[in-house]
């Protein structure tokens, strides 16, 4: 009987202790399907929305490891632009400038590679400047994932210390149910 209350203490404890740490140290997933794998077959433009006279990074794997190619943003008036080799596992990136004439809408930029021709796509959107503010969200992310208290640090500690508390309280009175001196 002692050795199942103990065993049950230590899952509970364990579980705890995984709560605690998934609500309030876990890393957003904001960086999930961002591999080489994924954009193998496609051209990644970032920021993928921009204003007019907006800076435009553009990179690609398609190409393989130090494969070069050459960009083209000519529907968004920008012509034409290198895409070089770069440290990260065989990706070519580039930059361009969209025009300050550059009407809202969304440009296809191509990319085609200098070793086999091959050619990949990604999207650009541009919009005014008055419509930035919408560009960028606010508030907390609504995942069900902790964060329950809100987006305040001092909130956020107080539930994770209040989970604390109640896992330590949990396992003393599992062990104190355990000795046989009752609850």
């Amino acid at each position: 009987m002692r050795r199942t209350a103990r065993r049950t203490a230590h899952l509970l404890t364990g579980t705890a202790l995984a709560v605690i740490a998934t609500a309030g140290f876990a890393a957003p997933a904001h960086g999930a399907g961002t591999g080489t794998a994924a954009r193998a077959g496609s051209l990644e433009v970032y920021p993928s929305t921009t204003v007019p006279g907006g800076q435009v990074s553009a990179n690609t794997a398609a190409c393989g490891d130090g494969g070069a190619a050459t960009g083209d943003a000519g529907a968004v008036g920008a012509g034409r632009f290198p895409l070089a080799p770069s440290a990260h596992e065989g990706e070519a990136i580039g930059q361009f400038r969209v025009p300050p004439s550059a009407q809202p809408g969304t440009y296809e930029i191509v990319a085609e590679c200098a070793s086999d021709g091959r050619r990949v796509t990604g999207d650009l959107v541009v919009v005014l400047a008055s419509d930035r503010q919408s560009l960028y969200p606010r508030g907390s992310v609504k995942t069900g994932v902790g964060g329950a208290l809100g987006p305040d640090p001092v909130q956020t500690a107080a539930g994770v210390a209040a989970l604390a508390v109640a896992a330590a309280g949990g396992t003393w009175l599992l062990h104190r149910r355990a000795r046989g001196d009752g609850i």
